[in-house]
């Protein structure tokens, strides 16, 4: 089929993000190519979602990342209807573009299963690769770098030891064939390449594929992929995958035409002030932290253990905040954070304090993300502060649940994947600018950037 002369009135993606970090990633791609887009932090309101009919992507933020079947299947379908009842031709659940997932917890392939009767079309793209984060998808594998060195993700050097979802197979499709029965085709990057990439969705439908993985590599694979994706959706369109997808729409709407080229003039301006919070683990956020450590950021840390009890952990979060606002007082930024990269003693210290006490992990790590959540929102309203940072996929869930936040919307770059954000909330202090970070987002500098602008 081809593609229509000019782009349909209304929302054109409505995506469902599986952390808060992925999500706004998601956002960032359509705002920043000029499509505004709304991301909501809970399934919206029918009158909020009435009101946000004039946004040309509509996504829910969620922490299906972090959580296992049973809340799957519980918590989603209501979410995908809501999608539905949207009517943008395209519908994404979108991952983290290191595919961060297992059968037991944040399994793709069960929401895949719970999405496909509910969000339709007659093939599901699955595209991860993001060349502007550094993710690369070449036979159906995927590669990822760091410190911009390019490793298989079953070598990559935090993705192969996540203490949550390690990375053993960097294949895709068997990867995902761990989740979900359904058939599951590739279009490699040679045939994208050739332009056989029509012919090659045509045998993969044929031969009893569902769900079609596409290779990406650079930016005329982007483009290819885009493509396929628009011209191939039918009424409607359920895509799975990272950002990537957004991406791969804006490029092929920009090389068809479809959208201008030029980019908005948005700048992130400087603040006096800033205060931030981290529950990652990750090693990019380790020398993050470092980095503001040196640049005038007080580094506040919380003793995770207390959080395997209720009361300790609510009196860790008080005397937290405390420090950070003395350290505001002296003329500091406050940086709060409960471990600094994967080999941080506190990481031991967190997992024996929970085996010892027979608390649930899960839960434990919830209630971490929330009281870094309301340490910040106590800091925030007591400083006024203007701006904020939360870094950590899963912690950033929780933390902005906790602040009573229920909507964002990206108003500046801050830096690619993790975009300033205008924060909606019905308390006073609730219009502040935020920024969510995952663990392998940003450069050296992101938290001095957050507060310096550029």
């Amino acid at each position: 089929m081809s593609g229509a002369s000019a782009l349909p009135d209304g929302p054109l993606v409505a995506f469902y993000g599986d952390d808060y970090t992925g999500s706004s990633a998601a956002m960032e791609a359509l705002t920043f190519a000029g499509l505004p887009t709304i991301l909501f932090l809970e399934p919206p309101t029918p009158e909020r979602l009435a009101a946000s009919r004039q946004f040309r992507g509509i996504g829910i933020a969620g922490t299906a990342r972090a959580k296992d079947p049973v809340w799957m299947e519980q918590n989603l379908p209501p979410a995908f209807d809501v999608l539905a009842g949207i009517g943008a031709p395209i519908a994404h659940y979108k991952v983290c573009s290191t595919f961060d997932s297992a059968p037991h917890v944040g399994s793709i392939g069960r929401a895949i299963d719970l999405a496909v009767p509910r969000l339709g079309g007659s093939w599901h793209p699955l595209l991860v690769g993001t060349p502007a984060m550094g993710r690369y998808q070449m036979f159906g594998h995927l590669f990822a770098a760091a410190n911009g060195v390019g490793y298989r993700l079953d070598r990559h050097p935090t993705m192969s030891r996540h203490p949550v979802t390690p990375m053993d197979e960097p294949d895709l499709r068997r990867h995902l064939a761990k989740q979900t029965a359904r058939s599951i085709g590739l279009i490699d990057f040679v045939t994208m390449a050739n332009g056989g990439a029509d012919q090659a969705l045509a045998r993969a439908k044929a031969a009893g594929a569902e769900i079609v993985s596409l290779d990406v590599l650079d930016q005329a694979s982007l483009i290819e992929a885009g493509r396929l994706i628009w011209e191939h959706r039918g009424k409607r369109l359920f895509v799975a995958g990272s950002q990537g997808v957004e991406q791969a729409l804006v490029a092929y709407w920009r090389s068809a035409g479809l959208i201008s080229d030029s980019k908005p003039d948005l700048r992130l301006a400087a603040v006096k002030r800033i205060a931030c919070v981290s529950g990652s683990c990750s090693p990019v956020t380790a020398a993050q932290i470092a980095h503001a450590a040196s640049n005038g950021f007080d580094i506040e840390r919380l003793d995770a253990t207390r959080a395997v009890d209720a009361a300790e952990w609510s009196k860790e979060i008080g005397r937290a905040v405390g420090r950070a606002l003395a350290a505001l007082s002296s003329g500091r930024d406050a940086l709060l954070i409960t471990a600094s990269g994967p080999d941080d003693p506190a990481i031991d210290a967190l997992n024996a304090a929970i085996g010892a006490s027979g608390a649930s992990a899960s839960a434990v790590n919830e209630r971490i993300g929330a009281g870094l959540g309301q340490a910040l929102d106590a800091i925030l309203e007591t400083a006024r502060l203007p701006r904020a940072v939360v870094a950590g996929g899963d912690t950033s869930g929780h933390a902005l649940q906790a602040m009573g936040i229920y909507a964002l919307t990206a108003i500046a770059p801050l830096t690619e994947g993790a975009p300033l954000n205008r924060a909606s909330s019905d308390r006073a202090h609730g219009n502040i600018e935020i920024a969510l970070k995952g663990g392998q987002v940003g450069g050296i500098d992101l938290f001095c950037r957050a507060r310096d602008g550029g």
